[in-house]
């Protein structure tokens, strides 16, 4: 693959950068943009031979479907064969935001973008800066996070660096995520509505106007065998350091206990804060025991930080599944392969 100069630039400049890097979506180019979630790999959802791009990049398998970025809600319309009365109720209420719907897509959704898939996953993000370079693009734009295949998704646009340098025309810098893990993705189509990934819209949420809708059993197992994943997120291993990640399920005392219990053989924990002055090994903190947006915000930083510190263990502490928690226990099995240790 050729290598690029990646030019980064920081929105404190605006609207010069902003139709640059429309410019760019629109000629076919990727660009790193930041949203309220995590950054996302930007390219021209309508254009087949720009979106192959962005799996090359990521090094992402093909058959995995990417989500469409909209900036307003009337370009649903364009991208969708039907917009049901469940999918107005919902984007009323959670678009902008971190909510991305499945319905089934319009002629000019590419296959290269619905990963093969007669459905596409729609999304309205809350980002200004998101939002102003879709404006500008003047075209919807397809973006999975943008990190390499496999890795923990990036919340700031150095995570982005690390893993795209050389890769693509350029990274927008629009600081900090604020979510910090990727959207729910709920899907309209069949029998009920089904969420296929938690996120920052809890299921909690979503039942409040969707009482019918499920939990698919993917969102906190793996895959079943020659099941066709219709989500990012579900099928492959993801979000993973280098380092080998495994689960601990238990109380306090517990998991405190285990992996002290471990401390002569260079482990670290990912853990509670209630738990960090407990432990006897090195130790990063994603939030308080019952935070879990503060978990969700911290984690894939975290993550990210293990490999940075040379760990090759990490004892983490599971997380409630309740509220925002369910996505991050559904971002942590996942990154430890299913890996855990019940007490």
């Amino acid at each position: 693959m050729k290598t690029l100069y990646t030019k980064i630039v920081d929105l404190q400049s605006q609207q010069e950068e902003i139709e640059q890097a429309g410019q760019i979506l629109r000629e076919g180019g990727l660009v790193a943009i930041p949203t309220e979630t995590v950054y996302g790999l930007g390219a021209n959802a309508l254009d087949g031979q720009a979106v192959r791009r962005i799996f090359e990049a990521k090094g992402r398998p093909q058959d995995n479907p990417l989500i469409v970025h909209i900036a307003q809600f009337e370009q649903l319309a364009t991208l969708v064969t039907n917009i049901p009365e469940s999918a107005r109720l919902l984007a009323e209420h959670f678009w902008p935001g971190p909510l991305t719907i499945i319905l089934p897509k319009a002629d000019c959704i590419p296959s290269e973008t619905s990963g093969g898939l007669d459905t596409v996953a729609i999304r309205f993000p809350s980002h200004p800066v998101a939002r102003a370079i879709i404006r500008a693009a003047g075209v919807p734009v397809a973006a999975p996070s943008a990190n390499l295949s496999g890795k923990p998704s990036p919340t700031t646009a150095r995570h982005v660096l690390d893993d795209m340098d050389g890769k693509i025309e350029m990274i927008v810098d629009g600081g900090e995520c604020s979510v910090g893990v990727e959207s729910t993705v709920i899907t309209l189509v069949g029998d009920h509505p089904v969420l296929l990934r938690p996120g920052g819209v809890t299921m909690e949420q979503i039942r409040t106007f969707l009482p019918d809708a499920q939990i698919d059993p993917a969102v906190e197992h793996k895959l079943e065998e020659g099941r066709r994943a219709a989500s990012p997120g579900m099928k492959y291993k993801h979000y993973a350091p280098l380092a080998k990640v495994v689960m601990v399920e238990g109380n306090r005392e517990e998991y405190v206990e285990y992996v002290n219990s471990q401390a002569d053989k260079d482990v670290w924990a990912l853990c509670f804060a209630e738990d960090e002055d407990k432990l006897k090994v090195p130790a990063l903190c994603y939030g308080a025991q019952m935070d879990g947006a503060a978990q969700a915000k911290h984690l894939f930083d975290a993550l990210r930080r293990f490999d940075e510190l040379g760990a090759k263990t990490v004892f983490a502490h599971c997380p409630d599944r309740s509220g925002v928690g369910l996505a991050v226990y559904n971002r942590l099995i996942r990154a430890a392969g299913f890996t855990v240790v019940h007490l």
